[in-house]
């Protein structure tokens, strides 16, 4: 019969001072290499982690959390419906990107999603509670409360995306930084790469405009056609169903049209669809180019789909980097936001 009486030795944890024995340091100098503190020499640095390992070592989180202030976890706000989060692989990659960037700095990774108003509240209370380092928030409306939330609070934030406005608006609160690709320049290149295969009625299905990588894309078609007519845009909300629903629109309204800038992949396949459905051959009759790069759409799609790539998974640590650069930063200082560049994928579609 198993003995179901513990065994207290076998209970007992390895402590800092075990740790400290094993490596011959000091306990304040096994405290500053456990808990990431500076000045400690590399050899010292090595013995330490050498005794974690070997003796399994786990810190106390409550005692980490008194010396370092640091709670080791981040929250991911994501202000979009939950169906969305989970299928469209934007989200996913960039959630990826983040997660492992987290890990690499020892951090846990917090997922509040935003559906509604109500849930402002919510996060709120949890912002509030002080139960996070820091703040990654993206896919930001022009109605959002998040960034009111956060300079209440002032907690370190970095915007996935730019904002519409700028965060600090007015006062001594300075610049939210944020990471986000050249949603303008990727615009041009997909409209110029569409003008260059000779198509001359091209049209173009935005994403919602109460988004700023949506607006940036519509200011990049413009660029390249400020002649373009209003018939030849249509407004889809970066689903595959919206993308579908407005290639009905432009095909019903310009039953001549001969090419397709799409805001996002996934509207891409929506357009690609009813394309393929009302008889339209792509690329012959219409060409489409994308935007994103998702290679699960991109790749599968019939004919596969020439796209802006972006990379999202990159954009994703880049923003949990400037985080943790704010954070360990001496002075407070913030860091400079990024704009990342962007490329043509040329396919079968254009």
């Amino acid at each position: 019969m198993p003995d179901l009486i513990p065994d207290p030795q076998r209970d007992v944890r390895p402590t800092l001072e075990a740790v400290a024995a094993r490596a011959g340091v000091s306990r304040a100098t096994a405290s500053r290499v456990v808990n990431g503190g500076a000045g400690v020499r590399q050899p010292l640095v090595d013995q330490v982690r050498k005794a974690v390992d070997e003796l399994g070592y786990i810190p106390n989180h409550a005692a980490r959390t008194l010396v370092t202030r640091r709670n080791g976890a981040v929250a991911v706000i994501i202000d979009e419906p939950e169906f969305r989060i989970f299928s469209d692989p934007f989200f996913s990659r960039q959630i990826r990107g983040i997660s492992r960037e987290l890990n690499a700095h020892d951090a846990q990774l917090v997922l509040l999603l935003v559906e509604g108003s109500g849930d402002f509240e919510r996060v709120t209370r949890y912002l509030a509670g002080g139960h996070v380092d820091g703040v990654l928030a993206f896919s930001l409306h022009t109605d959002d409360e998040l960034p009111a939330i956060i300079r209440r609070f002032r907690v370190p934030t970095v915007y996935g995306g730019r904002p519409e406005r700028s965060a600090a608006e007015a006062g001594d609160v300075p610049e939210v930084p944020y990471v986000d690709c050249d949603n303008r320049g990727g615009a041009r290149e997909a409209v110029s790469h569409l003008v260059s295969l000779g198509r001359r009625r091209i049209a173009h299905i935005a994403g919602p405009r109460d988004q700023t990588s949506a607006l940036d894309r519509i200011g990049g078609y413009h660029d390249v056609l400020p002649g373009a007519g209003r018939e030849l845009m249509a407004e889809g909300d970066f689903t595959v169903e919206g993308g579908a629903r407005a290639m009905g629109e432009l095909l019903d309204a310009c039953p001549d049209l001969d090419a397709v800038f799409v805001s996002n992949d996934m509207m891409a396949s929506g357009a690609l669809r009813v394309l393929r459905e009302r008889g339209v051959r792509v690329p012959e009759d219409v060409a489409v180019v994308g935007f994103d790069d998702m290679a699960s759409v991109a790749e599968a799609t019939e004919p596969p789909l020439t796209t802006i790539r972006q990379d999202v998974e990159g954009m994703g640590r880049l923003m949990v980097r400037l985080l943790m650069e704010r954070l360990n930063s001496g002075t407070g200082a913030w860091p400079e936001s990024v704009v990342t560049p962007t490329r043509l994928i040329r396919r079968a579609s254009a």
